[in-house]
């Protein structure tokens, strides 16, 4: 019986929709005004979305989304913010302990007294250069790097003494390439064999020494680093010539 029914309302829905054209919708059956009417609201609804809400919609997502950042921004400043006395106070420890290493670095018009200093220090423990000769200055972005040949003739304990007065000078000067030999023949200072504690022997090594760079010296190494930049970044990349076609 209730299929029957079924049958029976399926038939009635579709005679509702039966010789509507011509007909004003006022004065269509209820069935075929609400299936219009809802019809129209989807429409509408869609035509709202794709000019306006989807828009609306977007921007409400990017302001979510800033507004994240935004939030994750002041943590990170409030973060600085707490740290900040403690940040500051490393600035000042930074900045004195630049501040005395630029005092060990002399200018270039300090460099002979320096170089005298050097030579002192191994008068003064009674040794003998035999060889005292600077080399070409090596000039790097902030400073420029003096390397000098030195010989000197004595004992095992002058050099030792020699060397601590190296260190011990209130300009950086470091000693590299340390070679000890004795008339019988070069021996290692970092080799596994014992050095003899007294009798003549020959030390060579090289001092270097560092200092800053002037006015002049500073505006050309800016102006080189500058033509270098410039240079790579205007090179054109290399492209194959297309003749294995």
């Amino acid at each position: 019986m209730s299929i029957l029914n079924a049958k029976i309302d399926l038939g009635l829905i579709g005679r509702q929709f039966e010789g509507l054209n011509g007909r004003h919708p006022g004065l269509w059956p209820l069935l075929p005004r609400v299936s219009l009417m809802t019809g129209l609201v989807a429409l509408v609804m869609a035509a709202a979305w794709l000019l306006h809400w989807q828009a609306q919609v977007e921007t409400l997502e990017a302001s979510r989304a800033e507004e994240t950042r935004l939030q994750a921004q002041f943590v990170d400043k409030m973060k600085q913010a707490v740290n900040l006395p403690v940040l500051l106070e490393q600035k000042e420890q930074v900045a004195r302990y630049v501040n005395q290493l630029e005092k060990q670095l002399p200018s270039k018009a300090e460099m002979d007294a320096l170089l005298s200093d050097i030579n002192q220090a191994g008068v003064g423990r009674g040794l003998q250069f035999e060889l005292f000769r600077p080399a070409q200055v090596s000039v790097r972005e902030y400073y420029a790097e003096l390397p000098i040949s030195i010989r000197l003739s004595g004992n095992y304990h002058d050099f030792a003494e020699f060397t601590s007065d190296v260190a011990n000078l209130s300009r950086i000067v470091t000693l590299h390439d340390i070679r000890i030999e004795s008339p019988s023949g070069p021996r290692q200072l970092q080799g596994s064999g014992a050095l003899p504690m007294a009798g003549p022997l020959v030390m060579e090594a090289t001092a270097k020494t560092f200092r800053f760079l002037d006015t002049d010296e500073i505006a050309e190494q800016r102006r080189i680093a500058a033509a270098k930049a410039a240079a790579t970044k205007g090179r054109a990349p290399v492209r194959n010539s297309g003749a294995d076609k």
